[in-house]
């Protein structure tokens, strides 16, 4: 399984880390990476980790200033894309076409060639431009997911609360997982 994960300017930096942990240890997943220079201030700033950090915890990465790179084409087959954390300027770019950079222009391929993608936006609250853009988004078939964990787990850390969306979006992928404890309907 082929999984391109983008992290975006959006606050939440853990979410994307922390799920490219989790894939990291999965077999026969290969994981681009593509990570905005914005991404990288706020991982920077949110974790303390180095750029070339972030970039270890893929199989291949790519700047998002490389429009020619081999993902960017719709011939080149990736089975899912994952903007997370998803910023609301690039989620608004793909849902009205623009794909100025590389992380919008797989998010043009991945509709266009109707691949899974998944969009965890970290915002709030959220305007009625903002919703018209997520809504066409989800009407085009992307899986929108707002970074809203569940406290049902009992979370005891910031990780708890990253790992209930990564666990979440690891079952989107069909990728089996526990890394969260699952509602047990108490």
């Amino acid at each position: 399984m082929e999984i391109v994960v983008c992290l975006t300017g959006a606050s939440g930096a853990v979410y994307g880390v922390s799920l490219l942990k989790h894939l990291k240890g999965v077999d026969g997943v290969k994981i681009h990476l593509v990570v905005s220079e914005t991404g990288k201030r706020i991982v920077k700033g949110e974790l303390g980790m180095e750029p070339e950090e972030l970039l270890a915890l893929a199989s291949v990465s790519y700047g998002n200033d490389q429009m020619g790179a081999p993902v960017a084409s719709g011939s080149v087959r990736f089975d899912a894309l994952v903007l997370i954390p998803a910023s609301m300027s690039t989620l608004s770019k793909i849902s009205v076409g623009i794909s100025d950079n590389l992380i919008t222009r797989l998010g043009a391929v991945a509709l266009k060639e109707r691949r899974r993608f998944i969009a965890v936006f970290r915002e709030a609250p959220l305007s009625t431009i903002h919703l018209e853009n997520l809504h066409r988004l989800s009407q085009a078939g992307v899986i929108v997911m707002p970074a809203a964990p569940g406290f049902y787990n009992g979370p005891k850390e910031i990780q708890d609360l990253a790992d209930s969306i990564c666990s979440h979006v690891l079952d989107l992928l069909g990728i089996e997982n526990e890394i969260s404890p699952r509602y047990d309907g108490q």
